[in-house]
């Protein structure tokens, strides 16, 4: 008999059935006769077949959860970035810019993991909302100085508040969001 046969006669009966060296079962009308060997060869494959299923289960992967969370979180942003009329990367830029204003398009995508195909377009449409300037270089003609304007820098203050409605959004403790930020710079980290 084959091995998918043993496999599925396996599946079937469960292989904390076969207990003694050599069993007999009855399967579709026809006695069974099963070894030790064929029963050692069916539950290493049989366990290998459930290990690879278990392995491409969507709700075992690790990239899954992530990615879902990272849309939640957006989401959860999304009305409180409506009122100050940025989108999140563009909050992004923001943050990063509230930090220590006037930076080059490349320290802006270091910080942010962003290339210049799109960080580009994001920072033309904040300053066509007046929040950012941009002017190239003197020193260097490749390079745009990013700085925020007056509108870009009092949008601070209304921004104050995003960060607790965040947390209280989540439902869950700062120790735990701290614990999970802590998680994701460790890995990321070790990417680099």
């Amino acid at each position: 008999m084959s091995v998918c046969y043993y496999l599925l006669i396996c599946g079937i009966f469960g292989f904390n059935t076969f207990i003694a060296k050599e069993r007999y079962y009855h399967f579709n009308n026809t006695l069974i006769h099963i070894n030790c060997t064929q029963y050692n060869c069916a539950l290493f494959l049989y366990s290998e077949i459930e290990t690879m299923k278990d392995h491409l289960n969507l709700n075992e992967q690790l990239c899954f959860p992530v990615y879902v969370f990272a849309k939640e979180i957006i989401n959860q942003y999304r009305p409180l970035l409506d009122e100050l009329e940025l989108t999140y990367p563009q909050y992004l830029v923001m943050l990063v810019l509230w930090e220590q204003d006037k930076q080059t398009v490349n320290q802006l995508g270091e910080k942010l993991k962003l290339d210049s195909g799109t960080l580009t377009p994001l920072l033309k449409r904040m300053e066509q909302k007046e929040f950012v300037s941009r002017v190239r270089s003197t020193i260097d003609e490749r390079s745009v100085n990013i700085s925020l304007t007056e509108k870009g820098r009092s949008l601070r203050e209304q921004a104050q508040a995003i960060p607790q409605k965040m947390v209280a959004s989540m439902g869950i403790s700062t120790e735990d969001l701290e614990s999970l930020k802590n998680i994701i710079h460790k890995i990321t980290n070790t990417r680099k």
